[in-house]
Order: C-alpha cells, then structure tokens, then sequence
C-alpha cells in the first residue's frame, strides 16, 4: 500500500478535529492578520526521515483541495457557524509553500509558517499523513479489520467488568478523538462505523468529515494554541489565559463552552478561571497529568465558588483507553457529568503495530515565542529558555 499520484491519503478538508474550524472562525473575526508559525515534534526514537518524499508528495496533494458545496451546506447546519466564514472557507485552499519539511538533521523536522488563519488547518491532516504513510510501509499486511478484531475484544472486556462491577453505564460517554493519529483513514472509519452500531455509550467523533458522512455529533473546542497565541496578543503575559478565555467567550457567547486546562498548568488556570468564567463555560478538559486528581481540583474549584459540579461538565482526553476511562467514570459518578474522547487507544490498536508520538505546536505568534508548559513535563514545548523562564514568573509556577 504507497500512496502516489493522485492518491491522496486525504481527500476532504473536512478531515480534521472539530475545533480547528471552531478556533479558524475565531481567528477570521478577531486576529485575521496575526502570523505565526507551528513546529513538528515526534516524541520518541523513531526516525522518520525515511518518508520525507512520501510526505511531501501528500502536502502537495492536500494543497489541491478545497470545500465541496456539500460540506459547507453541511458546516451551515450547525449553530456557531457565521455565514461570513462560510464565505471565507468557500475560496480557502492550503498552501504547500508554507510547509517546510526537512531531513538533513537527525530527524525529520517539518515547520509551518504563515499568517495564523491560513496555517491552523495543516496540523490535524499533516500528523494523519505522516502516520499513515509509515504505517503502509512498516505494517504493509494490517487491515481494518484487524483493528476491528482488537476492538471487539476491548468493548467485550469493557462491559464484563462494568457488569461484574455493577457499574450503571447510562451517563458513560464516549466520543473518538483518533484523527492525528491514527493508522490510517480506512482504520479510522472502520472503527467509527463499528462503534456507532455496537456501542450505545458512543457518542460522535472530533472529525467533521465522519460527522458529516456517518450522521454523528461532532465533539471540539480550543487547543493549546488558543492560548498559547494569546501569550504575544495580550498586553501583560499574566493577563493572557484570561483574554484567551474572554475572547472564546466573544465569539461563541452560548456554546462550545469547555476550556482547556493545561497550557501552563491547572493551577495557573484556576487562577484566572473565576466565578464569571466558571459560570459562562460549560466544563474543562484535561489533557496532562493524573486524571483523578485533576478532576478532584475541579470540583473542589466549583464548590469553592458556590457552583454545584453537577451543573458542569469534565472531558477527559489524555491517553486514554476504555479500561482508565471506566475507572474515571465510576471515580466521579453522581458527582460531576464526565466524558472521554479516546484516540490512538481507538485508531492506531493493531496487532503488533507500534502507534507513533507525534504533534504539531505553534511555537511563535507575531515573530516572538510561545509556550505549553503542561501539567506534564514531557508535553512541554518552547525553544527558549528565558521567554519559559519569563512566562513561568507570570504566571508564579517554580522552574521545575
């Protein structure tokens, strides 16, 4: 399975997370001239220089697509969706010229630079390219199916134990967020199609495009990069999650209500989530550090400001596979709503297939740095070391 000529291992636009639109509108409203760029990382050994011309070779195919008058009917169905970004996403095309991949290093290394309105929609397509042009040439014999007989075994150990545990599965909720890195798009749909029809706890996809071709609810919010940008568009660095937060507010005043807790830390963010924003946002999604005690601070958070937590909403979304998702359900049952977007658990589980740990980061926001801290050492990112040390006072976290 190579992927040449006109077979591109994208095919719709819409193939990509929810929130990249979501953030692209906000960005179309408010910041339509801001630059930045965004920066490949693959957190393991693996070298992946190897596929540098099959990855080109797909940018360039990517950079030929645009919207289908059917998709953006489609767009226009949903509620926060304004009929001048539709306009917009009418005339929209990638721009292959913004992509410089590299393999003359030690790794291949792959910068996106350009205004910040243009280069949002590279990443989500960009990391599913790179993991399934691997994939063909490590793994040439796995198939779907295969992946779907790793899932049926997952679903059927999933109930056993909430039953031999007399756990009530009727407000377990589960949504796909295995675009970036999944195996491949075939596996993807395959996994998404067995879910919908096997699985009542199953909820939507991250994905407009499965969304849109399979009839599911579409799940997303805001990345790191929201706030991260945000550190070089606020006057004062101490003031920036806060106008990140207010400004998500502006644009969806009355949904897409979950924030993001972990560009610098959750302490950091409950700082400056006070009584007006707990009350505006709906919930929080987690994405670093122990899930448990994450969740805890939150509730503690709320009832601290005199919100009951069962009015709010967590999301949980870091690593996850059914069995931890299962145990974080039954820790906060009756006490606060949950849900659990799983990914690579989902999409890249084949039999002897090893998943890639690969991302794409904005890294500068008009010509200066930014950062992700990350209640997780590992996830952090930023190239320079006094503009952390800087954002790291700001907001009063100790050098770790």
């Amino acid at each position: 399975m190579t992927h040449t000529g006109h077979n591109g291992v994208i095919d719709s636009l819409l193939d990509t997370d929810a929130y990249k639109f979501h953030m692209q509108q906000a960005i179309f409203h408010q910041y339509p001239n801001v630059e930045a760029v965004a920066e490949f990382r693959c957190r393991g050994q693996e070298d992946l220089r190897p596929y540098c011309n099959d990855i080109q070779a797909q940018v360039n195919l990517l950079a030929e697509l645009s919207f289908t008058e059917e998709e953006l009917a489609y767009l226009a169905t949903l509620p926060f969706f304004k009929a001048d970004y539709l306009a917009y996403l009418r005339s929209f095309k990638l721009n292959s010229k913004q992509v410089e991949i590299d393999a003359s290093g030690e790794q291949l290394t792959i910068k996106i630079t350009g205004k910040w309105i243009d280069i949002i929609l590279w990443e989500v397509p960009l990391l599913a390219i790179i993991s399934e042009v691997r994939s063909a040439q490590c793994y040439p014999d796995a198939s779907p199916q295969d992946a779907v007989e790793l899932l049926k075994d997952k679903i059927a150990d999933f109930y056993r134990r909430a039953e031999a545990e007399g756990t009530d599965l009727s407000q377990f909720s589960l949504v796909d967020f295995g675009s970036r890195r999944r195996f491949s798009k075939d596996v993807q749909h395959h996994i998404v199609d067995y879910l919908k029809n096997h699985m009542p706890e199953f909820k939507g996809t991250s994905n407009y495009h499965l969304a849109r071709t399979c009839n599911l609810t579409p799940f997303g919010t805001q990345a790191h990069e929201w706030f991260q940008a945000h550190q070089q568009l606020s006057g004062e660095l101490a003031d920036s999650q806060q106008l990140a937060l207010n400004r998500w507010l502006q644009e969806y005043p009355d949904s897409l209500g979950i924030a993001l807790t972990d560009c610098i830390n959750t302490d950091a963010f409950l700082r400056d989530f006070d009584l007006r924003l707990s009350e505006r946002y709906i919930g929080l999604r987690h994405d670093s550090g122990d899930p448990i005690s994450w969740g805890e601070r939150a509730i503690q958070h709320y009832e601290s400001q005199g919100i009951d937590p069962k009015t709010k909403h967590l999301v949980f979304s870091d690593s996850l596979t059914l069995n931890k998702a299962l145990d974080i359900y039954k820790h906060f049952a009756h006490r606060i709503n949950t849900s659990f977007g799983i990914g690579t658990q989902l999409t890249c589980d084949l039999p002897n297939a090893k998943a890639l740990n690969i991302v794409i980061k904005l890294t500068e926001c008009e010509g200066r740095p930014v950062a992700k801290i990350s209640d997780e050492p590992g996830k952090s990112i930023c190239h320079d070391e006094a503009y952390l040390s800087k954002l790291r006072s700001a907001f009063k976290i100790a050098n770790s």
